[in-house]
């Protein structure tokens, strides 16, 4: 090799142990945020129950992944996809109760639920029906902060009495609406021309299974749903 040759691969060299892009090292947290499609909320000082109370929380026990469809990562599109698995916004449009905070360690901190999704029993006023006799919702945030930008979707889903008793969860209900929304979700659904299917993976070690910190002190047995949602 001649000696032009080899400076010129010297300088190659170089550069690639100098370049910025060669040296952009993922921390073990974006790494996981990349590959998982979201990030434990724990690492940032995050946790898996919402504030419901000073004292108590509701188990953050779904995650709609960051590889998901990106159409249902939308605000416009994640209210369809929860239209076609059989929920929709509240009776009328009007908040029955009180507003949750999550805390997804995005850097955000603790803030608001971004939507409220309640079984649609029948077209025309089938939330209301919901908010009257009872049944399936969510609570939704979406982890979008600048310390964990992944884009996911983290639901707090339950099954609730009817407005006779204030819509207390039922026992066992943290579980039963978790099962309820999941079931849907892998079995397929559609709405207005638009098909999709989940992928599900359980995860036992991202919540404490029992009722220590639990609002109603209902018991739910600590699984979290992975869904990756994808377009058919």
């Amino acid at each position: 090799m001649s000696t032009t040759s080899l400076l010129v691969v010297f300088l190659l060299l170089s550069y690639a142990v100098s370049s910025p892009i060669q040296q952009v090292v993922l921390s073990k947290d974006s790494a996981d945020e990349v590959l998982l499609g979201w990030l434990d909320p724990r690492l940032n000082g995050g946790r898996f129950l919402d504030f419901t109370t000073p004292r108590y929380g509701e188990p953050l026990n779904v995650i709609v992944s960051g590889h998901s469809d990106p159409y249902i990562l939308t605000d416009n599109g994640f209210h369809d996809y929860a239209k076609s698995i059989g929920f929709s916004t509240e009776c009328l449009g009007l908040h029955y109760g009180d507003l949750h905070d999550a805390d997804l360690g995005d850097g955000d901190g603790r803030k608001t639920e971004q939507f409220l999704a309640r079984q649609y029993y029948f077209p025309v006023w089938g939330t209301c029906w919901e908010s009257l006799a009872g049944g399936n919702h969510f609570r939704a945030w979406k982890q979008n902060g600048a310390e964990a930008n992944s884009g996911a979707w983290f639901l707090g889903v339950s099954k609730e009495e009817n407005s006779s008793k204030n819509h207390k969860i039922v026992p066992n209900g943290y579980n039963l609406g978790r099962d309820w929304l999941v079931e849907r979700a892998i079995a397929g659904s559609r709405w207005k021309g638009k098909w999709w299917k989940a992928d599900l993976e359980w995860r036992t070690d991202l919540l404490a299974p029992g009722s220590d910190g639990v609002n109603h002190g209902i018991a739910q047995d600590g699984r979290v749903a992975i869904l990756t949602i994808r377009r058919q």
